[in-house]
């Protein structure tokens, strides 16, 4: 693919499949463009009208490669509704035209809530594309490209809503169970023990410790503290929802923000202990008094060994160069 050439997805009604359809950025199409070269030449392209990534778009004349069209768009290509009086004069068809139009402008943000909830179980949720191995999530839940997710941490370009991912550790590796033979009712994945659909329709959750990716039913099927592909034992806590709802995903991100603050208060408190020991076995001062290894040296051990262990129990004058060191010790010869 050349390196400037611009990509979406398509779907038409006569194929759910997607397609992936590349223009040249020099040669600007529209829309209208686009709906005459797919639909037959004795068509009418009125009858028709595109949605990308679930929102409506009104007008033909709208570029694609524009802001309402971005790369990697998903544009689905729909019919308009039908209908007749049946009396022999005006359809009413003009009229509901000017209705969808009128309504579109109105109402320019509104979504079909099938098709954003589709795309969100298909799609990565960073770059759009559509999902393929390895992929990842965050502890929210959101599935990734895991190649988008890393190119765009190198480039620092994760947008705000993807904030907390700060690093791989972050990424939990998912292993997603493809359906036999391709794409089965808009879904290209599926749970490996009921082989429910991965597509929104039901709930899902993966496993931290082991990545795999089961359906809640599964979950209420077979009652396991074990992973039911891998037989990795796991917590409740390891399991996280997929795509879940808001309040799902709300208190996700309070466990989150919970296991982050333990984790650096551990860390903290770790640092000041190996801090008080080290001063005590070099001499130095902690919590307001001085200490000498000697004086701290622990029971039934002797004091001038124990204070080798952290400082040189040897004087300059001790140390000699011999055939096999050549140099003698940093700061001594």
């Amino acid at each position: 693919m050349h390196p400037k050439s611009l990509q979406v997805l398509l779907r038409t009604p006569n194929s759910r499949r997607l397609q992936t359809l590349t223009f040249d950025p020099s040669q600007p199409q529209t829309l209208r463009d686009l709906k005459l070269s797919l639909i037959p030449d004795n068509g009418n392209p009125d009858a028709f009208y595109f949605t990308a990534n679930g929102k409506l778009l009104s007008d033909d004349s709208i570029p694609i490669g524009g802001p309402q069209v971005p790369a990697l768009s998903t544009l689905t290509l729909r019919h308009r509704l039908s209908g007749g009086g049946g009396d022999g004069g005006a359809t009413g068809a003009e009229s509901r035209d000017c209705y969808l139009k009128m309504y579109a402008e109105k109402k320019p943000d509104k979504v079909d809530p099938n098709e954003q909830r589709l795309s969100k179980w298909v799609n990565c949720a960073l770059s759009y594309e559509t999902l393929r191995q390895p992929c990842v999530m965050d502890r929210l839940g959101n599935v990734f490209n895991k190649e988008s997710l890393v190119e765009a941490l190198i480039g620092k370009k994760l947008p705000k809503a993807f904030s907390h991912i700060r690093g791989l550790k972050d990424m939990i590796d998912i292993k997603l169970e493809p359906i036999p033979g391709g794409e089965s009712n808009n879904a290209w994945f599926q749970c490996p023990i009921t082989g429910l659909e991965f597509n929104g329709t039901y709930k899902f959750f993966a496993l931290r410790k082991c990545g795999h990716v089961l359906s809640a039913k599964a979950f209420n099927e077979v009652k396991s503290k074990a992973c039911l592909v891998c037989y990795k034992e796991f917590e409740e806590c390891d399991k996280i929802v997929i795509n879940g709802s808001e309040e799902e995903v709300e208190a996700l991100r309070e466990k989150m923000e919970e296991d982050r603050a333990r984790v650096g208060k551990d860390k903290k408190q770790k640092k000041v202990r190996n801090g008080d020991v080290v001063a005590a076995a070099e001499g130095g001062v902690s919590n307001g008094k001085r200490f000498k290894a000697a004086a701290v040296a622990p029971a039934h051990a002797t004091k001038e060994v124990y204070a080798s262990i952290f400082t040189s129990s040897k004087k300059k004058s001790d140390f000699r160069e011999t055939y096999s060191c050549r140099s003698l010790p940093l700061g001594r010869n």
